[in-house]
C-alpha cells in the first residue's frame, strides 16, 4: 500500500515538473517574440532617425554654402562701397585744395592790386605836393596836413579792400560747406564710422557758417520735436554764460514763417509743447545782459502717434474721467498728493475729490476770461476760459495743466501721463469749441483762432 502510493506521489509530481516546464515555455517564447518585435521596432526607428540625419546633414552643408556665398558678396560690397568712398573722398579733397589755391590767388591778387593802388596814390600825392610847393613855397604847414589827410583817405581805401577781400573769402568758404560738406558728411557717416566726430565737426561748421556770423554758437535746443515731450535748453560752449543768468521767452509762429507769437508763461529753459504747437515752429529768446540770442527748431512740432484716434474714441462718451493731483493751487504749492479726478463733459469741467467737488465749470457764454492791463487791473472779459499746459517747470511740466476754473481760481494739475494730460487738453477744447467757446493759455487770444 505505501509502495503504490508512493508510486502514484512520484508520478504526480513528474506531470506537475512537464507542466511547470511547459508553462515556463510557452512565457519565454512569448517573451520573445514580443522583443522580437521591439528589436524589429527599433530598427525602423532608427533607421528613418538615419534618413532625417542625412537630410538635416544636407541643409546644414546647403545653408553653409549658402552663407558662405552671401559673406563673400557682402565682403564684395563692402569693398566697392569703401573704394567708392575713397575716390570721393579724394575728389573732396581735390576739390578743397582747388578751393584754397583760388583763395591764396585771390589774396595775392588783392595784396598785389592793393599795394598798386597804394603806390600810384602815392605818386598822385607827390606829384601833386611838388607841384604845390613850386606854385605856394610859403604854405609847407598846409601841404604837411593835406598830406596827412590824404594819407588817412589812402589807409580808409586800403582798409575797405582788405575788409572787401575778406568778405569775398568767406563767401567763398560758405559756399563750400553748404555745397560740398553734407555730401562728404553723408559718406563718412555711411562708411567711416570711426571719423563720427570729424563729421559732426563738419557739419557744425556748415550750420555756424549759415547762422550769425558775429554771434558765437553758445546754446541749443534739445529734445524730441514732438507732442508728449519737452524742450531744453542747453550750454553748448565753455564761454556760454550759465542759464540762472540768463532769461528766456518763448515763441511759436507757422511753419511758413509767420509772424512769431509769444508763448505768455514760458520764461523758463525748459518747454513742453502742447496741442497748440502741432505744426508750429518754436522759438526761443535768451537775454543776456545788453544783447539776445534766438534759438529755432529745426522742424514743426509733430503730433502724438495715436493721440488723434484716442481723443476721437474719448469724444464719443457724454464724459471722460482722468486721475489727477493738485501741484498748485491759485499759484501755492499744494501740500496733498492725493488722488482728484478731473471730469471732463460735453457742458462742463469738473474737478472733483471723492464726492466733494472743488471746481466746477460750464462751457458757456457766462464763462468768461479776465483781460488785465499791463498795469494789472481788469479791463473787460470775454468768452475766453483759460486751460493750457504748464509752460515750465522741468520734464513734469509734460504731464501738467494750468486750469484757470473762473478768476481767483486756478489749478496745475498733474495726469498720469502725458497722453493724458495732451487728450484732456484736446477733450476740453473741442467741446469747449462746440460750444463756441475758446480754451487756450494766458495770452493765447491771438492765436486760439488756428
Amino acid at each position: 500500500m505505501v509502495a503504490r502510493e508512493t508510486a502514484l506521489l512520484l508520478e504526480q509530481q513528474k506531470r506537475l515538473s512537464v507542466r511547470d516546464l511547459a508553462s515556463k515555455f510557452e512565457k519565454g517564447l512569448a517573451a520573445a517574440a514580443k522583443l522580437s518585435d521591439e528589436v524589429e521596432a527599433l530598427a525602423v526607428q532608427l533607421t528613418q532617425r538615419e534618413g532625417e540625419l542625412i537630410q538635416e546633414k544636407a541643409e546644414v552643408k546647403k545653408l553653409a554654402t549658402f552663407l558662405k556665398q552671401a559673406s563673400e558678396d557682402a565682403k564684395k560690397l563692402v569693398d566697392e562701397e569703401r573704394a567708392f568712398a575713397r575716390a570721393e573722398i579724394e575728389n573732396a579733397r581735390a576739390a578743397v585744395q582747388r578751393v584754397e589755391e583760388a583763395l591764396q590767388e585771390h589774396e595775392q591778387m588783392s595784396r598785389a592790386s592793393g599795394k598798386q593802388d597804394v603806390d600810384e596814390l602815392m605818386k598822385e600825392v607827390q606829384e601833386a605836393r611838388r607841384i604845390k610847393m613850386l606854385h605856394q613855397p610859403s604854405r609847407v604847414v598846409t601841404l604837411v596836413m593835406d598830406m596827412e589827410h590824404e594819407l588817412q583817405a589812402l589807409r580808409i581805401q586800403l582798409a575797405e579792400k582788405s575788409k572787401h577781400s575778406l568778405q569775398l573769402q568767406k563767401e567763398v568758404l560758405l559756399l563750400f560747406c553748404i555745397y560740398l560738406i553734407p555730401f562728404i558728411y553723408v559718406y563718412f557717416s555711411m562708411f567711416y564710422s570711426s571719423y563720427g566726430m570729424f563729421a559732426y565737426w563738419l557739419s557744425e561748421l556748415a550750420l555756424s557758417k549759415k547762422g550769425d556770423k558775429d554771434a558765437p554758437h553758445l546754446y541749443d535746443i534739445d529734445g524730441t520735436l514732438a507732442l508728449g515731450s519737452y524742450l531744453l535748453i542747453y550750454p553748448c560752449s565753455d564761454s556760454a554764460p550759465e542759464l540762472s543768468e540768463c532769461a528766456f521767452q518763448w515763441y511759436r509762429s507757422t511753419a511758413e514763417g509767420g509772424k512769431k507769437e509769444p508763448i505768455s508763461g514760458a520764461t523758463k529753459s525748459v518747454y513742453a509743447p502742447e496741442p497748440f504747437d502741432v505744426g508750429r515752429i518754436l522759438h526761443a529768446d535768451i537775454l543776456i545782459a545788453d544783447h539776445t540770442i534766438t534759438l529755432t527748431t529745426s522742424a514743426p512740432i509733430d503730433p502724438a502717434p495715436g493721440l488723434g484716434n484716442y481723443v476721437e474714441a474719448l469724444v464719443r462718451r457724454h464724459e471722460t474721467e482722468f486721475n489727477v493731483v493738485i501741484i498748485q493751487m491759485n499759484g501755492v504749492d499744494h501740500p496733498s498728493q492725493s488722488i482728484h479726478v478731473l471730469h471732463i463733459g460735453k457742458m462742463r469741467i469738473k474737478l472733483c475729490k471723492g464726492k466733494t467737488t472743488m471746481a466746477k465749470e460750464y462751457y458757456s457764454n457766462s464763462m468768461q476770461a479776465a483781460v488785465r492791463s499791463h498795469s494789472g487791473k481788469i479791463e473787460k472779459a470775454q468768452n475766453y476760459s483759460e486751460l493750457c499746459g504748464v509752460r515750465g517747470g522741468g520734464n513734469a511740466a509734460a504731464q501738467a495743466v494750468y486750469w484757470q476754473a473762473k478768476v481767483g481760481l486756478s489749478f496745475v494739475l498733474a495726469f498720469e501721463s502725458e497722453r493724458e494730460r495732451n487728450a484732456a487738453i484736446m477733450l476740453a477744447r473741442r467741446f469747449a469749441f462746440d460750444c463756441n467757446i475758446t480754451l487756450g493759455g494766458p495770452d493765447d487770444r491771438s492765436s486760439s483762432g488756428s
